[in-house]
């Protein structure tokens, strides 16, 4: 009798073991065409909920070999994310790159749903990425695009109410391709800051200096992206360096910043070497920062990197438990990546998130000026911390709006004043733009929404909050009637959605954005960045052809 128990529960083992393996191989084969969901249309009720694209439902999760944060659970036997396979399919050259779908926004009804809440983004990162996959003879992975990183890619420079901190913008016309729709633009601008005026800056350059950053030249293109940042540095500020391989070292120990002829001769003894130990350069860049710390200054860690982990610790949340640590105690982080292959959107991202700083793509030396000098007071001056917007739509003037973005950023209506929420974070003379799409009603009254903005001082954590109703006598009566800024950055938001495959641009194509532009932009004084975008399209259109 014992004997026969025994093999009865070595049978139900193996049983339960085969039920196991089924299920597993069946989920698989319902998330192989994960990915192809933002085709759907918003009728498609499998697919969709009132528009509504379904993220991938796995949540960033930790690779527990190499500690990469990556796409839970649906990998290959190569650790590729289906994101990584899509860009295969799309370029060969392009292997184990990490993306995340966060979905689409869905239309809302305001008799439900009047109050539409969101951290605020200033990350470019996303446009930068798409461009490098367009110039390179290919689309972008869907997985690649968030909407809103294309949308604040571009100056909008924004009036700036003398003495504010911020000033609220807004205007609304008719959309240029959605009959019975208006698209409302929302713009947060920040106060410029002086250079008199700036606070001292203490950098400390984490430096990934693996054999994959001797791909595609890409550790040469930091090098000269850091020497543009380091004539930006004056005698008050101080710059130090830590690199990491298969081990992280000290480099250069932090020296002021008119000593450039050190810093510079240690940027140049940068050479590719051995694998990717992230979480030791961080580490130890943490320590230096924290022993170099500057009172009432700007300590930065700016992170230089394909964003790929796989040596040393093997649980990434340890990682960002010790960015988040450190950001508490006063030193935030940038990342910025530089190459495709073995290229990971989620973990730089992610950190940037959790470090309170800003995520950039730089593909060329023109985006590192960019960054380095146009950007410069915006990317270290923080002027807001814990940035957030929420817009009320009024119930007797507008029927349905959807976000157009920020997917990944949307946080409860209830947490617009919780002020332990973590938000956004805002640096000097930053332009932040959002848009809506909505559908008016007849009784549109005098004031069709407010639009309201919260933040707390990075010095003082006081909080602000302030207001602006968006009037409906401002309306325009046509697309074309808009202003040029406001006709240029819809036909961006457009592209953006085209390529993610939003339900919601699925009657338009690349094409009809071409003939817009083209067609409308003749009076609006294009600077170097909007003709590229024109010109990036029309690649993109040609692509498209030939496949």
């Amino acid at each position: 009798m014992k004997s026969l128990l025994n093999g009865i529960r070595r049978w139900g083992t193996l049983w339960l073991l085969l039920i196991l393996i089924c299920t597993v191989l069946l989920g698989s084969c319902g998330k192989s065409n994960r990915s192809d969901t933002a085709e759907a249309t918003a009728g498609n009720n499998n697919e969709t909920l009132n528009g509504y694209v379904r993220p991938s439902e796995d949540t960033y999760s930790i690779d527990e070999d190499s500690g990469n944060i990556r796409d839970g659970g649906s990998q290959t036997a190569d650790n590729e994310t289906e994101s990584g396979k899509a860009a295969q399919s799309q370029d060969k050259k392009y292997r184990g790159t990490y993306f995340k779908d966060y979905g689409v926004n869905p239309f809302k009804d305001v008799m439900e749903q009047p109050l539409s809440t969101f951290s605020l983004d200033v990350d470019t990162a996303s446009y930068s990425i798409a461009r490098k996959y367009i110039n390179s003879g290919s689309l972008p992975p869907k997985d690649a695009i968030r909407v809103e990183e294309f949308i604040n890619y571009f100056n909008r420079d924004y009036p700036v109410s003398s003495g504010d901190t911020f000033s609220i913008f807004t205007e609304m016309a008719p959309s240029a391709f959605n009959r019975g729709y208006h698209v409302l633009e929302v713009g947060i601008q920040g106060k410029e800051v002086s250079a008199a005026n700036l606070k001292r800056t203490a950098l400390t350059f984490v430096i990934d200096v693996s054999g994959s950053m001797g791909m595609d030249n890409r550790l040469t293109l930091v090098k000269k992206s850091l020497k543009i940042l380091v004539d930006q540095m004056g005698k008050n500020d101080k710059i130090g360096i830590v690199v990491y391989g298969t081990n992280g070292r000290k480099l250069l120990e932090p020296a002021s910043g008119d000593d450039k002829k050190r810093i510079l001769g240690a940027i140049d003894k940068l050479e590719p070497e051995g694998s990717t130990n992230a979480a030791e350069g961080l580490i130890l860049g943490y320590d230096m920062a924290y022993n170099s710390f500057m009172e009432n200054g700007n300590n930065r860690i700016i992170l230089c990197t394909d964003g790929v982990a796989n040596q040393g610790i093997t649980k990434a949340e340890d990682i960002l438990k010790m960015v988040e640590d450190y950001k508490a105690k006063g030193i935030t982080l940038t990342t910025l990546g530089f190459g495709m292959d073995n290229f990971n959107d989620i973990f730089l991202e992610t950190l940037a998130d959790k470090g309170d700083g800003n995520y950039a793509y730089i593909d060329t030396l023109d985006e590192a000026g960019k960054v380095f000098i146009d950007q410069l007071a915006g990317t270290l001056e923080v002027i807001a911390k814990d940035a957030k917007a929420q817009i009320e739509f009024d119930k007797n003037s507008i029927e349905s709006y959807r976000l157009i973005g920020y997917e990944n950023r949307a946080l409860e209506d209830k947490d617009f004043r919780n002020n332990s929420v973590d938000a956004g974070e805002i640096g000097a003379g930053h332009a932040v733009t959002a848009l809506y799409e909505v559908k008016l009603k007849n009784t549109a009254q005098e004031y069709i929404g407010t639009v309201k903005l919260r933040y707390k001082n990075p010095d003082t954590d006081r909080i602000t909050e302030i207001s602006k109703n968006i009037k409906s006598s401002l309306i325009r009566d046509s697309f074309y009637n808009a202003t040029p800024r406001f006709k240029f950055i819809t036909m961006v938001a457009q592209t953006a959605e085209i390529l993610k495959g939003s339900p919601w641009a699925s009657n338009t194509s690349l094409e009809d954005v071409y003939k817009v532009l083209k067609d409308e932009m003749g009076d609006m004084d294009l600077n170097k960045e909007d003709s590229e975008f024109i010109d990036l399209i029309r690649t993109a259109v040609e692509i498209k052809g030939r496949d």
